[in-house]
């Protein structure tokens, strides 16, 4: 992946404060050419910078109101098939293979608790799936973010780190 330098991470915080700004609106607020914003980012885009559009979409736009986190414990050797399985689940937005007590940490998007229970019974329909633990999330508090880190500890390519409290 492209290291992030300075005037990239200046880029990236211009984007996510408007993620709509034109390559001409960008040069003019960095003080660059509009030559250089567009090599940016077709640099950063081929180095896998952004994520897909779809993580834009609100879930409740779409009829899907609430979220939940499956924690799903099940049998190593199938993990592969127990991921594909899920994949065709289509409330099942994200999944994280996971260190720890579960082996899958699965966020779904569901309209109402019946059918956040019926798409627990599908999870757990999957051949190999031992048990999950369920838990709705209330609210978000934080909501994805990356633009704290852009302006922390990049310079030049050279990552320092958070300077956290003792």
């Amino acid at each position: 992946m492209h290291k992030v330098d300075r005037t990239d991470a200046e880029l990236l915080r211009a984007l996510c404060e408007d993620p709509r700004s034109t390559f001409v609106a960008l040069a003019a607020r960095l003080g660059l050419s509009r030559n250089t914003v567009q090599a940016r980012m077709a640099r950063l885009e081929e180095s896998d910078a952004f994520l897909s559009f779809d993580r834009r979409i609100n879930p409740s736009a779409l009829g899907y109101p609430l979220t939940a986190f499956v924690e799903v414990h099940l049998q190593q050797k199938r993990l592969a098939q127990i991921v594909d399985e899920l994949s065709r689940i289509p409330e099942i937005v994200q999944a994280f293979g996971m260190s720890g007590k579960s082996d899958l940490l699965v966020r779904v998007a569901c309209t109402d608790a019946d059918h956040l229970f019926r798409i627990d019974a599908s999870i757990l329909a999957c051949e190999g799936v031992v048990r999950t633990e369920t838990s709705l999330a209330r609210e978000e508090l934080i909501p994805y973010r990356l633009e704290p880190l852009l302006g922390h500890g990049v310079a030049d390519g050279v990552r320092t780190g958070p300077e956290l409290p003792r």
